[in-house]
């Protein structure tokens, strides 16, 4: 079940509380997996051009939560999900996954080094056409630089009205307008407008923020799961069927590529995904010799349906956002 948690929502106190709620809403029902979504654990000043929304905990913070898992949680990994999903095994009583999207350079510099410390697995997901192209960034940054640092003051003439910049309150209203519009449009359109928009407002793109395929190699030899978040990290609910196959078969060809042998797990950004696209990647899977897998219950969907796992957004500084990301894993026919 996704829960929204609030803003600031770091320390480790409110951090136990999210994980109490998460079990009380899902009660005793065994063999039960709770999902942690990270996406950035960084300072909210240390990269002040990003959307500081996406920063799931500071480094410190994160360390109290990790900390806290440590004590009163069994963190899975991937390779011992997919186990159970394979034999039927049952996961450990207080099971939780921790996972990250979009492989942040944060990811290696602050959150891996913690979760070392601790021992604890984790899943990173990466949009594999970003890694080596620092002229790729990811439009909500890029939206967010131009809209927060344009030296314009006038209205911004925009498909949802006219929105005034002239105070960084107006500011920050205008840009989570524009970033909840966008999402509702088809995928080249969304980035059309933001392409444009961004040069109207005179702003260059915003800094380059995923790892490097040499650092994804390196954490992977540490002990880093990759799974494939898609090439482009579109919502796939908002693109072609077509573009559907190729973001998904073509991210996980790129991670076969660089890294070698990959889980075929799958993460859908920010949760974009209908019955059609988890139907086209199940066809694809058994086209390949693989299956889906059952999935957890989710509060919008049919028990146990194929090809969706929800994930807990983790605390979320600044902005608090409910991220009902879907993880779709795959096993070998039995």
């Amino acid at each position: 079940m996704v829960k929204q948690v609030s803003s600031f929502a770091t320390r480790s106190a409110v951090f136990s509380k999210l994980l109490s709620l998460l079990e009380q809403a899902d009660g005793q029902r065994p063999n039960l997996l709770r999902v942690l979504t990270y996406h950035r654990v960084d300072e909210p000043d240390a990269c002040p051009a990003l959307y500081p929304g996406l920063i799931s905990a500071t480094p410190d913070a994160f360390d109290q939560q990790m900390s806290y898992l440590a004590a009163n949680y069994h963190v899975v990994s991937m390779a011992e999900l997919l186990d159970a999903c394979r034999t039927g095994a049952a996961l450990p009583p207080r099971s939780v996954m921790v996972t990250f999207d979009d492989a942040c350079r944060d990811f290696a510099q602050h959150a891996w080094p913690t979760l070392k410390r601790y021992r604890l697995p984790a899943t990173l997901f990466v949009p594999t056409a970003f890694p080596d192209h620092p002229d790729r960034t990811f439009w909500w940054d890029h939206l967010y630089q131009a809209v927060s640092t344009t030296i314009r003051c006038d209205d911004l003439d925009t498909p949802i009205g006219r929105l005034p910049l002239r105070t960084p309150t107006q500011r920050a209203q205008a840009f989570g307008q524009l970033k909840d519009y966008m999402k509702t449009l088809p995928h080249r359109a969304a980035m059309e407008w933001v392409e444009r928009t961004c040069a109207d407002l005179g702003v260059p793109r915003a800094e380059h923020n995923v790892l490097g395929w040499d650092e994804l190699r390196r954490l992977a030899r540490e002990g880093v799961t990759l799974g494939a978040h898609t090439r482009t990290h579109p919502l796939m609910n908002r693109v072609s069927l077509e573009e559907v196959r190729a973001e998904a078969v073509g991210s996980l060809r790129d991670l076969e590529r660089e890294i070698g042998a990959v889980p075929p797990i799958f993460a859908y950004p920010s949760g974009g995904f209908n019955d059609e696209v988890v139907r086209i990647l199940a066809r694809r899977q058994r086209h390949a010799h693989s299956r889906p897998a059952a999935a957890a219950e989710d509060q919008h969907r049919a028990a146990h349906e194929p090809g969706a796992l929800p994930r807990a957004t983790a605390a979320v500084v600044a902005v608090s956002e409910s991220v009902a990301t879907a993880l779709w894993r795959l096993t070998a026919d039995r």
